[in-house]
């Protein structure tokens, strides 16, 4: 059993062997298998991302993360000696500042200049954080987006290590709204023609944007769960996905968010708002683990998440601890592939 007042961050550790990090996407995207748990009793069902309509029903109400990914990562070098250094863009802080990641840090002190992409884009570091992180100021011609989707790579996480063949495929096939350090990956499952599938059933879909900051990853360094500070990301919810949610509840539909990043703004504007879902955009840090109270949230779509993490936690609030970390053995078992181009979860 979880003691909910002193949970400690290796009450959430389960065992991965490394060939079940999967390393490339499979396709088609929809063709990954999915795990499909009961949040009541934990009951469990092995199926198929294409599965996902049998458990969908008219008047249920599907809310993505349109955010779509920023090839962040970009190498480079010192103007002054051509010395090697790569930047990775975390967050946006006015126009053409950037707080960033950058190795070797060392190179990188108030002032040093940095050129891009044979010229395209400079920089030149104009602060150093208490982390170690910098902030930038970058010049190009034109605009800045295009200019990194030109000379930039997508930033995947470090367990991946196979080079990704098509960008896109970090994407979400409805990402729009750029600004993300990392993909919504639970909405990576999704086809077009499924999702034109699933309107087709009465189903309703709804988008709310959350750029993903590389905080959602961070470990969490502290034993005590409660002594960790989440990072802070960016979200807005549209007038429009605002009303569909409160047409749902009423008609007694189900809210089913794709992603713990969808999960997140929701449950962040129903806090902030005292319960009310309105129209609204901000900065939330929230963290979700065991004991918290849902307030919007009926079914959620997500893949699994590292040992320990936030994420883990988020999804152990939702569908109870013990179904949660049986869940994960079970995967493990079945082979089921892990992380960010790895198999899905259907909890509802």
């Amino acid at each position: 059993m979880l003691d909910i007042n002193n949970m400690k961050k290796s009450d959430f550790y389960y065992d991965l062997p490394d060939e079940l990090i999967a390393q490339t996407p499979v396709e088609p995207r929809n063709s990954s298998r999915m795990i499909k748990i009961d949040r009541n009793n934990g009951e469990i069902e092995h199926k198929h991302f294409y599965n996902l309509c049998d458990y969908l029903k008219k008047g249920d109400l599907l809310v993505l993360n349109d955010s779509r990914v920023l090839p962040a990562r970009i190498y480079g070098e010192k103007s002054d000696n051509g010395t090697f250094i790569e930047f990775l863009l975390l967050e946006q802080k006015e126009n053409m500042v950037w707080e960033i990641l950058c190795r070797p840090g060392k190179k990188a002190k108030i002032g040093t200049k940095f050129t891009f992409g044979n010229g395209l884009l400079e920089a030149e570091i104009i602060d150093v954080k208490e982390d170690g992180n910098r902030v930038a100021r970058f010049t190009c011609e034109g605009n800045l987006f295009a200019v990194l989707d030109e000379i930039g790579q997508m930033p995947l996480p470090p367990y991946i290590t196979e080079k990704l063949k098509d960008k896109e495929r970090y994407q979400t096939v409805y990402s729009r709204e750029i600004g993300s350090s990392a993909a919504p990956t639970a909405g990576l499952h999704f086809t077009t023609e499924m999702l034109d599938e699933i309107k087709a059933m009465g189903v309703n879909i709804a988008y709310v944007t959350l750029h993903v900051g590389l905080g959602t990853f961070r470990p969490v360094k502290e034993e005590n769960v409660l002594d960790h500070k989440m990072h802070s990301e960016h979200y807005e919810m549209p007038e429009e996905t605002a009303r569909l949610i409160n047409e749902t509840k009423k008609n007694g539909g189900r809210v089913i968010a794709v992603g713990t990043t969808s999960c997140r703004t929701l449950e962040s504007v129903a806090t902030f708002n005292n319960g009310e879902i309105k129209a609204c955009d901000g900065f939330t840090d929230i963290f979700i683990y065991p004991g918290y109270e849902f307030k919007v949230l009926d079914g959620l779509i997500t893949n699994f998440h590292l040992p320990e993490s936030t994420l883990i936690m988020l999804v152990s609030a939702f569908m109870g601890y013990e179904n949660t970390m049986n869940a994960y053995k079970i995967a493990v078992e079945e082979k089921y592939r892990f992380f960010s181009f790895g198999d899905s979860m259907l909890i509802l």
